[in-house]
């Protein structure tokens, strides 16, 4: 890859030190290992000694790529007997790496989900298997606390007012400590280790002051919020320093970049970079010491070939015929799929559908809502009420609109079977993705795999990472409930041919960018040598950077990369512009 040349200036801001003992300064690494960068060239070569990357021995042995995530990607299991198993859980991260894993000793670090006290490591499917212990009160604290009650709302535009604990912010650095250990452990000398997600960002930072040899990666599956927002949070530059701790730092699009580059330099006082950032091209730089970090976008995408495939089985076609006929073969089916959460905007779609039929705009007597709903944090108060608020909402169009036997919306609040979802997708005439901020939401893009007879409609909210891609679906502000009810109403009533010239450009980018293709770009771009050159005023210039392909990615030089960039760098770098991506198991 070839990110173009980047200019690197010194900050004029002094770095905002908030002391923290568990936040030592990042050792500076010396000129040897800062020619790392041009003598580097394949992914094997870093499992050798090398005068860049010295082998400690430490870790003679170990897994050569290290995903570090919250969550694992399996469920344990405990039979009556005490006998324990552990099986896969579907999600596209897993899926688009597992090969990859496999082919280079795979592990995956992260939490089982469940109250433990101790660690286990398993084998599964080939990978494995390193669970971090996490107590009841740490659940609480660390992950229910400030990763949901704080970071969440923070990244997602303070549509819930954010909660800041100091209790919550020390578990959050104890737990973060706690994954670096094991990931530390589990990784061989020079290993790629790829953190994941707001739960983990301190992680980058502890890892390289436990393994300095490591190169490090991290990926961030929601928004990262505008810098005036970000400013909130009390350990703001730890946050920051944390993740300066990778050598690669990725965000859905270049907005979210910008804003950490410019956060980097005015908390951490780093040299920073100024041009614009492209998709997984033209990627801005941080000057840590001698080392050089890397900041780019790399919208997450789904496993659309086997989604497109597994949509045309007789089995789902059969179920989607099913599906209409059990709703009474209404004229209009809409569609929603959420994990309940107050983002999704599920009650601006019901309140434009209720406003709706109240015009007259919609028939009730010829439409039916689909809504599924898949519970989520239901232990948190502004989770419970929003459940109470929208339940009440399909309550009062039922009522007002609903017959007996034949209600306007059916509402699901559960996890149904994935060969039912599939068969959703494929009947629904129109899909109501309307979320007030999401990171990517790829609910959107698995409705368009699904449909390959070009059939459907998409109205998809402007606050979604996947709108800077899914051009000609019906966008929409959520915030603007006529324009939503304009929306839903053009997407009812679209022609047969406008409806297949939509679909076809949506699949076309749907089934082009999946999430092999993304993740493969990002391990890439985490491997690939760079040459950096001095600039003026103590800053670098990244004026190379290339790939051996160990991970087979893509250049991407296609209308989505200068469209997404242009509408993102247009907005500012500093004001906060449009960021996103979608988290699946959190």
């Amino acid at each position: 890859m070839n990110p173009g040349s980047e200019e690197v200036s010194e900050s004029s801001h002094s770095s905002e030190r908030i002391a923290a003992a568990d936040h030592a300064d990042l050792p500076e690494r010396s000129n040897t290992d800062a020619s790392l960068h041009n003598s580097e060239a394949t992914f094997g070569a870093r499992h050798s000694a090398s005068p860049d990357r010295p082998v400690s021995p430490d870790h003679p042995e170990g897994s050569e790529l290290v995903v570090v995530a919250n969550r694992l990607p399996v469920d344990k299991e405990t039979d009556a007997d005490g006998n324990v198993s552990w099986k896969r859980s579907p999600g596209g991260l897993v899926t688009a790496l597992e090969p990859i894993l496999r082919k280079h000793k795979g592990a995956w670090v992260g939490w089982s989900g469940s109250a433990e006290s101790e660690s286990e490591q398993a084998e599964v499917d080939g990978i494995s298997i390193r669970s971090v212990p996490l107590s009841a009160d740490e659940i609480a604290e660390y992950y229910e606390g400030f990763s949901n009650a704080t970071l969440w709302p923070l990244y997602h535009d303070v549509i819930v007012k954010p909660e800041y604990h100091r209790e919550w912010w020390n578990a959050y650095v104890e737990i973060n400590r706690r994954f670096a250990e094991a990931a530390s452990e589990v990784a061989a000398q020079g290993a790629i280790v790829w953190v994941q997600d707001y739960q983990l960002q301190l992680v980058p930072k502890m890892l390289r002051m436990l393994r300095p040899d490591l190169r490090i990666g991290f990926f961030l599956h929601i928004p990262f919020p505008p810098v005036e927002l970000f400013m909130q949070l009390p350990w703001r530059t730890e946050i920051i320093e944390g993740l300066l701790g990778a050598d690669l730092i990725g965000f859905h699009l270049p907005g979210g970049a910008q804003n950490f580059l410019y956060l980097a330099r005015r908390l951490a006082g780093q040299a920073t970079s100024k041009g614009t950032v492209g998709v997984r091209s033209r990627f801005g730089v941080v000057q840590v010491g001698f080392r050089t970090v890397r900041v780019g976008a790399f919208p997450i995408s789904i496993d659309s070939g086997d989604l497109d495939t597994q949509s045309k089985s007789k089995d789902i076609r059969a179920r989607a015929r099913e599906i209409r006929k059990e709703l009474g073969n209404p004229r209009t089916i809409l569609l929603g799929v959420d994990r309940l959460d107050y983002t999704k905007g599920i009650d601006v779609r019901l309140r434009a559908l209720s406003e709706l039929l109240d015009e007259g705009r919609i028939d009730p007597h010829e439409t039916v809502m689909i809504q599924l709903a898949t519970p989520s944090r239901e232990r948190v108060e502004s989770y419970v009420r929003m459940r109470a608020g929208i339940e009440q909402l399909v309550g009062n169009i039922n009522g007002q609109y609903g017959e007996v036997g034949h209600p306007v919306v059916e509402y699901l609040n559960r996890s149904v079977p994935r060969n039912d979802l599939l068969a959703y997708y494929v009947v629904a005439d129109v899909m109501l993705v309307t979320p007030l901020r999401d990171g990517m939401n790829l609910v959107a893009k698995e409705y368009v795999a699904c449909r390959s007879d070009l059939g459907g409609a998409l109205v998809l909210s402007e606050f979604t990472g996947a709108a800077a891609e899914l051009r000609t679906a019906y966008q929409a502000n959520p915030y603007d409930l006529d324009g939503v009810k304009d929306a839903i109403v053009a997407a009812v009533e679209q022609s047969q041919a406008e409806g297949k010239r939509r679909m076809r450009a949506l699949r076309r980018q749907v089934l082009t960018h999946d999430v092999e293709k993304w993740a493969k770009s990002f391990l890439d771009t985490l491997t690939a040598t760079t040459e950096t050159t001095s600039s003026a005023n103590r800053g670098v210039q990244l004026v190379s950077s290339s790939s051996d392909g160990s991970f087979d990615s893509e250049s991407d030089d296609g209308p989505f990369d200068s469209e997404s960039a242009e509408v993102q760098d247009t907005a500012g770098t500093d004001t906060g512009s449009a960021d996103g991506s979608g988290s699946d198991k959190q």
